[in-house]
C-alpha cells in the first residue's frame, strides 16, 4: 500500500500544470474504468543476449523520455558485518566511469533540462533519469558506461564512505524517533537478517570495510543479467532497442550469487519493548504484525484494510484516536510491501498528557471489532476508490511508469502484470477483509515498541539502549524518511 499512495505526491511534484495522463486518462478511477484504462498501457519486453531484460512503454503525450535501471540487489543481499554496501554503491555509481568524469553524470543530465536520482531499498537498487525525448541516447550511454566501467578507486571509496556516514549522522542519529524506525524491524524480524538490519548501514561496518570487499560486492551484483532497463515516454521502440543493443549489448554477463534467505522464525508470543529517545518531545509507538509478501492473495485485502483504518480524517483510527478521544496527534497504518515476509505497521504520535497504552487499547479493540463484525459496504468502496485513484494518478508521469514497470519485471517476472493489478483490489470482498483481520492480528503475532522521551535509564540500558535506524529507502539526492 505504501508504494502506491506515495506515488500521488511524487507525480504532483514531477508533472507540470495541465499535464495529461495520456493512455490511461480516458477513464475515471472507478472500479471498472481504472482497470480497463491500465490495460491500455503499452508494454514491450525484450531480453538481450547478455541476459539484461528491457521493458518499453511508449507514450507520446509529452516530449520526454524516462530511463530507469533496476539492479536486483538491496540490503537484503548484504552479509552480516558488511551492511550498507548496497546503499554505498548508490553513491559510488555517480563517481565516474571510463568515459564520464566524477560528477559529470549530474551535469550532463541537468544541462539538457533533465533530472535524475537513485535510491536503495531492501529489495533493489535503482537509478533513473528523465530527459527530453531527443536525449534518450545520452541516458542510455551514461547508464551503460557505469555498468561496464565504474571507477572503484580508494579515493572514491573513502570519499563516499565518509558521505554515507555523515548522512546517517544527520538524518538518523540526530533525528527524533528515527532510532525507533530501526528497532521495530529488529524486534519484529529478529534473526531474519535480510529485513532486520539497516539499509543505510552501520557505521562500524562501513569503517571496517576494505576496498577489495567493496569491489567484490560490485562485481557480484552489477551485471546486465542482474538488471532490468525500463524506458517510458516519447520514443520509437525499434530505434530505442537499437540504442540499447549498441550501448549495453557487449557488456559481459557473469554469475550472480543466488539469494537464499533464512527461514523467518515463527512468532509465538507478543514482543514488547520500550525505547528511550532523548530527542523526542512526546511519547510514540510502533505496532507490527507479520503478513505475507506483496502481491500474495491476502495482501490485497490487508492493503485495503490499511485505508479503512488509517487513511485520511474519515478513517476509523483517525476518528477515534485523534478527533473523538484526542489521544494521538497522528496515526498512520501501512503495509511495508516487501518482496519477502512483510509487516502490517502502525505508527502513532501521542497527544500531550497521554501514553501509548491508551491508543494501543483502541487499536486492538478496533481490529477485534472488524474480525468479529466486518466492515461496511461504504468503507470497502471508499477504500477501493482511494486505491484506484492513487494507482492511476501514480502512473501519470513517464518516470513513474518506467519505475513501476521495471519493479514488476524484476520482482514478479513480467512487467505486463502491472496492467491487471487494480483488478486484484476490485475483487476483494468485505468477507476477505473480515477474514484477514481475524487471521493476522493475534496478540502472539504482534510486536510493540513504545517510544518514551528522555535518556535511557540504567535499568533499561541493556535492552533498549543499543539501536540503529532502518531506512526503508535511501536516496542519493532526495533525503528523508519515506
Amino acid at each position: 500500500m505504501k508504494r502506491f499512495l506515495n506515488l500521488v505526491l511524487v507525480c504532483a511534484l514531477l508533472l507540470p500544470a495541465g499535464s495529461a495522463l495520456g493512455e490511461i486518462a480516458a477513464d475515471p478511477p472507478t472500479q471498472a474504468g481504472a482497470g480497463s484504462s491500465l490495460a491500455g498501457i503499452s508494454v514491450q519486453r525484450e531480453t538481450l543476449e547478455n541476459g539484461m531484460r528491457v521493458v518499453l512503454n511508449v507514450n507520446h503525450t509529452v516530449p520526454t523520455v524516462a530511463v530507469a535501471i533496476y539492479y536486483d540487489v538491496g540490503s537484503r543481499n548484504e552479509e552480516q558485518g558488511r551492511s550498507g554496501f548496497a546503499h554505498l554503491f548508490e553513491h559510488m555509481m555517480f563517481q565516474g566511469s571510463a568515459n564520464v568524469d566524477k560528477g559529470e553524470h549530474f551535469s550532463l543530465i541537468m544541462n539538457r533540462g533533465g533530472s535524475m536520482n537513485g535510491t536503495t531499498g531492501e529489495d533493489r537498487t535503482n537509478y533513473f533519469e528523465t530527459l527530453p525525448s531527443n536525449e534518450l541516447a545520452l541516458g542510455l550511454f551514461l547508464e551503460a558506461d557505469r555498468m561496464r566501467s565504474l571507477r572503484i578507486t580508494q579515493e572514491n571509496f573513502d570519499n563516499q564512505r565518509a558521505t554515507v556516514i555523515e548522512e546517517r549522522r544527520q538524518r538518523i542519529d540526530n533525528q527524533p524517533y528515527a532510532p525507533s524506525m530501526l528497532r521495530i524491524n529488529e524486534l519484529a524480524y529478529g534473526s531474519y537478517w535480510p529485513y532486520a538490519h539497516s539499509t543505510i548501514g552501520e557505521v562500524q561496518d562501513l569503517e571496517n570495510a576494505p576496498l577489495e570487499a567493496v569491489r567484490q560486492f560490485h562485481d557480484a551484483y552489477y551485471a546486465p543479467n542482474n538488471a532490468v532497463l525500463s524506458i517510458s515516454g516519447d520514443f520509437e521502440p525499434a530505434a530505442a532497442m537499437a540504442l540499447v543493443r549498441q550501448y549495453f549489448g557487449s557488456i559481459p554477463r557473469h554469475d550472480v550469487p543466488a539469494y537464499e534467505p533464512p527461514a523467518l522464525a515463527p512468532q509465538t508470543a507478543e514482543r514488547r519493548e520500550t525505547l528511550h529517545d532523548p530527542l523526542a518531545e512526546l511519547p510514540a509507538f510502533h505496532i507490527a504484525y507479520h503478513i505475507p509478501p506483496a502481491r500474495s492473495a491476502d495482501h490485497y485485502a490487508l492493503e485495503l484494510l490499511t485505508i479503512i483504518l488509517g487513511d485520511g480524517e474519515s478513517s476509523r483510527l483517525y476518528q477515534k484516536l485523534v478527533k473523538e478521544q484526542e489521544l494521538c496527534q497522528d496515526v498512520q497504518v501501512s503495509t511495508d510491501d516487501r518482496r519477502g515476509p512483510d509487516l502490517f505497521s502502525f505508527w502513532g504520535l501521542m497527544a500531550r498528557g497521554h501514553q501509548p497504552a491508551e491508543a494501543q487499547a483502541v487499536i486492538f479493540a478496533e481490529l477485534d471489532r472488524i474480525a468479529q463484525r466486518g466492515i461496511t459496504p461504504r468503507e470497502l468502496q471508499k477504500a477501493k476508490n482511494r486505491m484506484n485513484s492513487a494507482f492511476v494518478f501514480g502512473l501519470q508521469s513517464n518516470l513513474q511508469r518506467a519505475r513501476n514497470l521495471a519493479e514488476f519485471e524484476m520482482y514478479f517476472g513480467d512487467a505486463a502484470l502491472l496492467r491487471a493489478e487494480l483488478l486484484r483490489y476490485t475483487q476483494v470482498s468485505a468477507d476477505d477483509v473480515k477474514r484477514v483481520a481475524g487471521q493476522y492480528f493475534a496478540a502472539s503475532n504482534r510486536t510493540v515498541l513504545d517510544v518514551v522521551p528522555g535518556p535511557t535509564d540504567g535499568a533499561e540500558a541493556g535492552a533498549a539502549g543499543e539501536h540503529h535506524f532502518h531506512m526503508p529507502e535511501s536516496s542519493t539526492t532526495e533525503g528523508g524518511l519515506r
